[in-house]
């Protein structure tokens, strides 16, 4: 039954005393995300939600990464749906942007509302999961050499991670790193030139971010990764030019979805001859 029309609806910013009954909302939706997911995102992000009486009707976040704001988890309940709701936490979530330009992933069915609202697609992301088959790492360069990720390494690996997605990454990477089970990276020359993280997520693990010079290094590390963990269900969000599909479908992480990448304005470019290969998490790029 639809809810009444009200213009009473609260819009407020989001605390963690919300995560709970937010969490709730995307459980509605089948979407995997735990409560600790929920909670990584508000920690990162300027998060906004809209209530009904004492109800949370709807979600979402901008999380802020250099001249760059990724939004996500945007979400209105469903008997709430057709009432300007989404549009105005939109707004919302736009403000908080301030002069940074907007970045979302969003549906093929929703790209459209948000090309309404100035967003351009300039790529396209594909989520991969399953319980992976485990291949084993192909051969590096002579002069490479894979080896576990060091307290040491953290420098490096922010530079690697801003230069692959042309984003400030440091927030999100030091929330993030604190929870990863296992990180690999490449040495080249003494010099970190690649790296990947795996951690709990969803339905079991994420890979993710992946940043490497090629899809090759990219392969490697995404095998070493998937034989720590051989019986979990594991995640990954790859952008389609990545390379990636054909060999993480013969892998057993069969792509279950497509999102559209979308800026409103010029999106982040990689630079230092290096690319992102896998994404922290949708929502945050």
């Amino acid at each position: 039954m639809s809810a009444p029309h009200s213009s009473a609806y609260l819009y407020r910013p989001m605390t963690t005393d919300d995560l709970p009954a937010a969490h709730a909302l995307s459980v509605q939706l089948k979407w995997p995300h735990r409560l600790e997911d929920w909670a990584m995102l508000q920690r990162v992000s300027d998060g906004f939600v809209v209530l009904d009486g004492e109800r949370l009707i709807g979600t979402a976040f901008a999380c802020p990464q250099g001249d760059f704001a990724t939004i996500g988890l945007v979400i209105v309940s469903d008997d709430y749906q057709g009432k300007g709701i989404g549009r105005k936490l939109m707004e919302h979530a736009l403000g908080a942007c301030q002069a940074r330009t907007p970045m979302l992933n969003a549906t093929l069915a929703g790209a459209p509302l948000y090309a309404s609202q100035g967003f351009v697609e300039f790529g396209r992301i594909q989520q991969h999961q399953g319980h992976a088959l485990a291949p084993v790492p192909s051969p590096l360069a002579d002069s490479e050499e894979c080896r576990p990720l060091r307290a040491e390494d953290q420098a490096p690996v922010l530079e690697l991670a801003n230069a692959g997605s042309g984003m400030d990454r440091r927030a999100v990477l030091n929330d993030l790193l604190p929870v990863v089970e296992h990180s690999v990276g490449i040495v080249r020359d003494g010099e970190l030139r690649a790296f990947a993280l795996l951690r709990p997520f969803g339905r079991g693990r994420c890979i993710g971010p992946v940043v490497a010079e090629s899809l090759e290094q990219a392969q490697h590390l995404i095998a070493v990764l998937l034989g720590q963990v051989p019986d979990a269900f594991v995640r990954i969000d790859t952008p389609t030019n990545s390379g990636l599909g054909d060999w993480l479908e013969a892998a057993g992480l069969k792509q279950i979805d497509t999102v559209a990448q979308m800026a409103r304005g010029t999106p982040p470019q990689a630079a230092n001859g290096v690319q992102q290969f896998a994404l922290a998490t949708q929502a945050v790029g």
